[in-house]
């Protein structure tokens, strides 16, 4: 099963914590998550602009309009859901774009170490950069500066919610790797 995801952390950095995880299967099971125990200081002024204010969830909200996919905690209990949530696939191959964080902080949570995989997780994250790029013939420099909403847009496809948000941006990663036919 493919499942593509996005992450959405402090800052560009080795150091960086996660804010967010979303993650869309490709039979559309969703599972999203927001960390409550990130250190604030962390955060670039960037991600405060962009990604804070795109996230679902704000302590003190009611529960009422949550779904069920949605998650709000520590890294601890975001870890026990996501595994839970991950038992019912036999064989997972990760996509997301330009995935070198992403992958890295995914499997922190998930293992602490790639070596710590089960088998049925593919240690390889397959990156739509790649597949944008030959898909439209350009280098992957180009590819890596071009707007993913342009390129779906471009093609008559729209993806709702608010980019930046981990969510969203995998149910866009999603559309692209439909649309570039995974090359």
């Amino acid at each position: 099963m493919k499942l593509f995801f996005d992450t959405e952390f402090t800052k560009l950095s080795k150091d960086a914590e996660l804010i967010s995880l979303g993650i869309v299967s490709e039979d559309g099971d969703v599972f999203y998550a927001e960390f409550s125990d990130y250190d604030k200081s962390k955060l670039d002024p960037w991600i405060i602009e962009n990604v804070i204010k795109n996230l679902s969830y704000s302590p003190g909200d009611s529960d009422i309009n949550v779904p069920e996919y949605f998650y709000y905690g520590s890294r601890k209990f975001i870890k026990a859901k996501l595994l839970d949530w991950l038992d019912k696939f036999n064989r997972v191959q990760f996509v997301s774009d330009v995935c070198h964080y992403d992958f890295v902080f995914l499997i922190d949570l998930l293992f602490g170490e790639a070596l710590k995989m089960p088998p049925q997780f593919s240690p390889i994250c397959h990156d739509i950069n790649t597949d944008i790029a030959k898909y439209l013939e350009i280098s992957e420099r180009d590819a890596f500066n071009m707007s993913r909403e342009t390129i779906l847009k471009n093609h008559n496809i729209f993806v709702s919610g608010k980019k930046h948000n981990a969510l969203y941006d995998a149910h866009v990663i999603r559309e692209l790797y439909k649309l570039t036919g995974g090359k």
